[in-house]
């Protein structure tokens, strides 16, 4: 049986009228003390038996609507009633779900096989590596068309789910798919086409080619984006745009400038206006930062690990949001005290220079982690950030009187 809420008792209306002006003052560049968030998605449910006991079923995951809808509300529920973070908590005013494949959209829209790997998330594996310029036979797939058709069909069947609907008392608003958003980005989706040896002997031994190769992918991900924001009446260019491409990780900081840094460029210029560009970069990436920033304008970096967060502070100035924390690991195996060791280490590290900083895991909260883990990380935040005695929420004061 499913255990209970961890959060029964809790301040809810409290919690989250402070988190609310916490973040209104950190994006007007006046920020009153360091939030603290959680990354996950589904995975951490499904696979999480404490929230779901029978464990995770991912191919009825992706291949049935009604169970991803259902899986959704699930997890939403889950989150808000048992992992303390600086978002919203409680019940919403309604359960915003979207179609949710996974990290495979990208690769498996362009013709990468999906799998299912047990005891582990779906994922695609290289369709192209026999021959590359494959995926370049057809043109640019149909922006609606493979996995992206069947997204809309799920969109469709979740509108019908929702109709008329609550779930705990809370209306469901599905919400459109979020591939006219973002992608994963040049390399890794390279990466993930052709197999990353490939791509760093190309990028060495034959440029030409894999340029020709990442041309195709950057046309095909911005007629994507512009398709799909057409189709909804959004802007083609949004402000506060995230891309990512942690693949970067892999090559140095010439080898980023002169074969990857354009055709981000392009990417950015296409879909993103100038103001609050951000990236999400797994893996040791952070060599890449300062050239980001001057050449993309990017003022967020949601990061991974490992990370000097000392150092990075230095390269990017104190006006550069960063976002991320202990490694997952240390979330995952450690002792409560271990980690707040390391979240006060991190927190000590010169990286509040300037106030633009949001601890997370990094990189992506892993199933089964234990909650005395999580809430010892937003513990020792948010008691470094408000000092002693300074906690209007009531927030610690319900940690003190709650221990697990």
């Amino acid at each position: 049986m499913p255990q209970p809420d961890r959060l029964q008792g809790f301040p809810f209306e409290e919690h989250n009228a402070e988190v609310r002006a916490a973040w209104a003052a950190l994006d007007a560049g006046r920020p009153t003390r360091t939030p603290s968030v959680l990354g996950a998605n589904t995975r951490f449910m499904l696979m999480n038996l404490a929230a779901s006991p029978d464990g995770p079923d991912w191919r009825r995951y992706m291949e049935s609507p009604d169970f991803m809808f259902e899986s959704q509300l699930r997890f939403q529920r889950w989150m808000r009633f048992n992992m303390l973070q600086d978002a919203p908590l409680g019940l919403p005013d309604a359960w915003r779900i979207s179609p949710d494949f996974q990290n495979t959209y990208e690769a498996a829209w362009l013709g990468c096989p999906i799998h299912y790997p047990e005891g582990q998330v779906p994922c695609t594996t290289a369709g192209f590596e026999d021959c590359p310029e494959r995926v370049m036979e057809g043109g640019i797939p149909d922006p609606f068309g493979g996995t992206l058709a069947l997204g809309l069909e799920y969109y469709e069947r979740y509108m019908e789910l929702a109709r008329g609907r609550e779930y705990l008392g809370r209306p469901i608003e599905p919400q459109m798919p979020g591939w006219g958003w973002g992608s994963d980005g040049v390399m890794t989706v390279a990466c993930n086409l052709f197999g990353p040896n490939f791509v760093c002997m190309a990028m060495a031994a034959e440029p030409e080619r894999l340029h020709a190769l990442f041309e195709f992918l950057t046309e095909a991900t911005i007629h994507r984006l512009h398709s799909w924001r057409r189709r909804y009446g959004i802007s083609l260019q949004l402000d506060n745009w995230c891309y990512a491409d942690d693949s970067v990780a892999l090559i140095g900081v010439a080898m980023y400038r002169e074969h990857v840094l354009p055709y981000h460029k392009r990417v950015y210029d296409a879909v993103a206006t100038p103001k609050g560009r951000g990236i999400h970069l797994c893996g040791n990436a952070t060599r890449h930062f300062k050239t980001m920033c001057e050449e993309l304008g990017i003022v967020m970096f949601d990061t991974g690990f490992p990370v000097d967060f000392a150092w990075v502070r230095e390269q990017v100035g104190p006006n550069v949001r960063i976002q991320g924390g202990p490694h997952v690991d240390v979330l995952r195996y450690e002792t409560p005290a271990a980690v707040r060791i390391e979240t006060e280490r991190i927190l000590d590290s010169g990286i509040l220079e300037g106030g633009q900083f949001v601890l997370r895991e990094g990189n992506n909260l892993a199933p089964e982690t234990p909650i005395a883990n999580t809430e010892a990380m937003y513990g020792a935040c948010r008691r470094r950030a408000l000092g002693a005695g300074q906690d209007p929420a009531g927030v610690l004061k319900w940690l003190d009187e709650h221990p697990l």
